[in-house]
């Protein structure tokens, strides 16, 4: 199910008007693609974190334009808290897409439990679906990867329909030999260690009778 968003007409664009939009609490907006010209539109913060808190990739937008659209980027501001500005591209429900989708862990690896360490290579992989089959994340199982094994993205199971289009013998998630350091190199210039039973002043006198 998509969520809907109520956008407005943007007449003009523009640093300054981009600004004045943000401080009324809107987030400017470009909706373009089918080859249909761009539109300038702006939405209410609110309305589009709403969105991005349900996950959701595909809007129906109302107001100013009715169309479906997907949300193809982001411009967050420096602290990644407020949404800056939307791209949205126009999408047929029956037409298939290619988008990014986060991968998510799932399970405890034999490996991990047998000392190794678990690494997320990628955190997303690109794939190509439905726009209504769009999934928020892909569950990567993890239960049977054991030390010096991996999973590649041809391992990992998609959603019915969709297709990956990252390359499917990348590695996405490995598990590695975890080195514990035993022991520190000693530091460069380090003295060397003292002759047991010979104090400094015997040394002296030693060196004097030698000479």
């Amino acid at each position: 199910m998509s969520d809907s968003l109520e956008v407005v007409a943007r007449p003009t664009t523009g640093t300054r008007e981009s600004r004045r939009l943000r401080r009324q609490g809107f987030v400017p907006a470009v909706l373009y693609g089918h080859g249909e010209k761009c539109v300038d539109l702006a939405t209410r913060r609110e309305a589009l974190e709403a969105v991005i808190r349900h996950g959701g990739r595909i809007v129906e937008l109302k107001g100013a334009v009715k169309t479906s659209a997907l949300v193809r980027d982001l411009q967050w501001d420096t602290y990644g808290v407020q949404p800056l500005h939307v791209d949205l591209v126009r999408v047929d429900k029956t037409e298939r897409i290619k988008v990014r989708v986060p991968l998510d862990l799932r399970g405890e690896a034999p490996g991990h439990r047998a000392g190794g360490t678990v690494n997320m290579v990628l955190h997303e992989i690109e794939i190509e679906c439905t726009p209504d089959t769009i999934p928020e994340k892909i569950h990567v199982h993890v239960g049977k990867l054991d030390v010096g094994g991996m999973i590649k993205v041809h391992d990992i199971e998609l959603p019915a329909g969709a297709k990956a289009v990252t390359d499917g013998e990348e590695t996405a998630v490995s598990c590695t030999v975890t080195i514990h350091k035993t022991d520190e190199a000693a530091p460069a210039g380090a003295a060397e260690p003292e002759i047991i039973g010979r104090k400094a002043g015997e040394e002296g006198e030693a060196a004097a009778g030698e000479g």
